[in-house]
């Protein structure tokens, strides 16, 4: 079974986003997410076992109760060329965010359960095979900071209308 393990975002901040994805698909070509994918992505584990989803489970079930993290938006980039990109939404490396994203990696290894070690860089995926062009994106309207207080183990189903994400095990880091 293909997952990874994700920030989700508070039900207001995906409505910014979504906001912002929408402004975006005015002046970008791509295939735009939908609101109901957006995450922010701790560890991607891939194909796992059922003894790897269980010990996944574990590593979560360690962060509960850990404390509300930051989401703090501060950027659009680009992953690819800029004929076929993938573009994100940057979030700002605060050190909760980055402990949490840690956290979950150690807790992994630990666990023995491999994990994509490409380091982590805090962001919400917008679009994918995007064409990007030198249009002007200066007056979007950016989400405002907010507090993420749920981490999921996710399943991922790639089809061809794109991923589709099914909750495995949610935890709360609300104190």
């Amino acid at each position: 079974m293909r997952t990874f393990i994700a920030l989700e975002l508070p039900e207001e901040f995906a409505y910014e986003v979504a906001e912002l994805s929408r402004s975006l698909s005015h002046e970008v070509r791509g295939r735009f997410m939908k609101r109901d994918t957006y995450h922010l992505t701790l560890a991607f584990m891939g194909d796992t076992s059922p003894e790897g989803v269980s010990a996944a489970c574990e590593v979560l079930n360690s962060l509960e109760g850990g404390g509300a993290v930051s989401l703090v938006p501060n950027g659009l980039g680009k992953f690819g060329r800029s004929a076929d990109a993938t573009l994100w939404l940057g979030l700002v490396e605060r050190p909760e965010l980055l402990s949490l994203a840690e956290d979950v990696r150690v807790g992994l290894r630990a666990q023995h359960v491999w994990f994509d070690p490409k380091p982590f860089k805090p962001h919400i995926t917008l679009a994918r095979r995007c064409k990007l062009t030198g249009a002007n994106l200066s007056q979007l309207p950016f989400p405002v900071t907010s507090e993420a207080t749920r981490v999921t183990l996710f399943r991922s189903t790639l089809s061809s209308e794109g991923a589709s994400y099914e909750p495995i095990h949610t935890v709360g880091l609300w104190d």
